[in-house]
């Protein structure tokens, strides 16, 4: 692979990469505020000068200030070049730290701050923006202007999502790249020159649709601001975790950004992953732990009253060990593959005439983006747990929701052990579980079967466990546990073990590398979990564990 020297350091690349994205995939970081490694090339904001030296070096004449005969002589300077911009070629010698590339990065750092607020202390921006970083970095000094400043708009609200401080926006103009060339829809733009330079909407519009939280995440400065996470919390109290978005059956790599004195996600973001969402989530997506916090079933129930999980488990066990029944279990595409494992498991080796279901989440809208129609993550999970346990070839599904309803009014079914508690229909629909004589629930959520149930059994949302889901690819993807579940809730797997154990059945579940060995989902099956190449390279990705 052919390479250029950066300061000193051998840097590979491929044809057609620029230097700044060259030294991007080495984890090396050229300051820079327009340029985004999934955005078209701007090269306004200047921060990336770098000086090229070739056989032929590009000089400019100057006048500088002689000390010794006191006047301006005659000088010159290397004509420096942004890095975003400038292709990487064989050979090239490229300084980002010498000192024209240093004095270049502090005066355009200068300019910038020229007519900002500098309200860094109530700005959400605080301890994840770049200007106060690269100000730290590359200038630490006051203002030289003691001019007053120009003024511009301050809480625009652009939509439901969006809120813009005009003062604080530094033109990048990486926010109507992304809506141009990422989200189709080219809402936004910039008027007038100069320091009155500002980011407006198009005329008897508003910013809308499905990624319009990503322009508050692309945005380098506090010029725009999330309407859910403005003034929630500060970066530097959050911890991260890697996990993987359950929305759909896309599976966008995240972040999950929480509070660990009070265990509360305090936002979702994206995680870069080339291989599926590159560098964007959807709004669904990033909101969709606003969800997670609401009707969580927090303690086991018995006939919608709490229970311990001794007397749950036991109840559980008692009425789906009766002789005679139809019994069935019910597969989960909005569980992981873990927990999914174990319920065929169970339904096959130790529940003789057993039938097997599947459920979910119904259908939604989908996009050619991102969104898929597919509104469960884990689909394809099922399919391959079926696959590795021998009852199904490829992707095929055992029968589903309306395959269940009819078994139920047929009688076929009098007792049944359901993995999660979302159908793709609520309401009357959900009229003929009330037939049947045995209905335990395991979910996080309470739910119109839940509130069925003989016994309900509480388990964790995604980013309080540890697990795996298939993606419509069929691309395993691992997510992590940010914190321990609130109430008594605990995996689902280990809930089926113990259901089990009650009912005297010798289902011999271990541990959950155990379950992953025999699902084939082990660390060396799966997409391993990886940030981007660079902590500062994206905005907000310093905020880790």
């Amino acid at each position: 692979m052919p390479t250029f020297k950066l300061d000193g350091q051998e840097i590979p690349f491929e044809p057609g990469d620029t230097i700044i994205r060259a030294a991007f995939r080495q984890g090396i970081e050229i300051p820079h505020y327009c340029w985004h490694p999934g955005l078209s090339i701007a090269a306004n904001c200047r921060m990336c000068l770098v000086e090229i030296k070739s056989a032929r070096p590009m000089l400019m004449p100057i006048v500088r200030w002689d000390d010794k005969q006191k006047k301006y002589v005659d000088a010159t300077k290397p004509k420096l070049q942004p890095a975003c911009q400038a292709m990487a070629a064989e050979g090239l010698e490229v300084f980002a730290k010498n000192e024209a590339a240093k004095a270049a990065q502090a005066s355009t750092q200068e300019m910038l701050l020229l007519n900002h607020p500098v309200d860094c202390p109530i700005c959400d921006q605080a301890g994840e923006c770049r200007l106060q970083d690269y100000w730290q970095e590359h200038g630490a000094r006051g203002k030289r202007m003691l001019d007053e400043p120009v003024h511009k708009p301050k809480g625009v609200v652009f939509g439901e999502t969006i809120v813009y401080d005009a003062e604080r926006c530094i033109m990048c103009t990486r926010c109507i790249r992304f809506m141009d060339e990422v989200a189709k829809d080219p809402v936004l733009d910039m008027r007038e020159r100069g320091n009155r330079n500002e980011i407006v909407l198009s005329p008897g519009r508003e910013l809308e649709g499905s990624y319009t939280l990503m322009t508050e995440h692309v945005c380098p400065v506090g010029a725009l601001t999330s309407s859910d996470f403005r003034f929630k919390a500060r970066v530097w109290f959050l911890r991260s975790q890697k996990s993987v978005c359950p929305g759909c059956a896309t599976g966008c790599s995240e972040h999950v950004d929480y509070d660990p004195r009070t265990n509360e996600v305090a936002r979702l973001r994206p995680r870069e992953n080339l291989a599926v969402n590159k560098y964007w989530m959807c709004d669904e997506g990033m909101l969709l732990y606003e969800a997670a916090k609401k009707d969580r079933l927090l303690r086991p129930r018995i006939k919608n009253d709490d229970a311990s999980h001794a007397d749950a488990i036991a109840e559980a066990a008692k009425r789906l060990g009766k002789p005679g029944q139809g019994i069935a279990v019910v597969l989960s595409s909005q569980r992981n593959v873990e927990d999914n494992h174990v319920a065929v498991r169970l339904a096959r080796d130790y529940l003789p005439g057993a039938r097997t279901y599947w459920t979910g989440r119904p259908d939604g809208a989908a996009d050619d983006i991102l969104l898929s129609a597919d509104r469960n993550p884990n689909r394809a999970g099922i399919a391959h747990v079926l696959g590795s346990s021998g009852q199904a070839r490829g992707a095929e599904m055992p029968p589903g929701f309306d395959e269940l309803v009819e078994d139920i009014n047929a009688g076929r079914v009098t007792a049944l052990l359901s993995l999660g508690g979302e159908t793709p229909l609520e309401g009357a629909v959900l009229s003929p579980f009330a037939k049947l004589d045995t209905l335990v629930v395991i979910s996080p959520f309470t739910t119109g079967l839940t509130e069925r149930a003989h016994v309900a059994l509480p388990c964790p949302v995604w980013y309080e466990e540890d697990g795996t889901f298939v993606q419509k690819g069929g691309l395993k993807q691992r997510y992590r546990k940010a914190f321990p579940p609130q109430g008594e809730v605990m995996p689902a797997w280990q809930i089926l073990a113990r259901l089990a154990g009650a009912m005297d059945l010798a289902l011999a579940v271990g541990s959950l590398a155990d379950i992953r060995r025999e699902a084939k989902v082990t660390d060396a099956d799966v997409a391993p979990l990886k940030d981007a190449p660079s902590q500062h390279m994206l905005p907000g990705t310093q905020v880790t564990t």
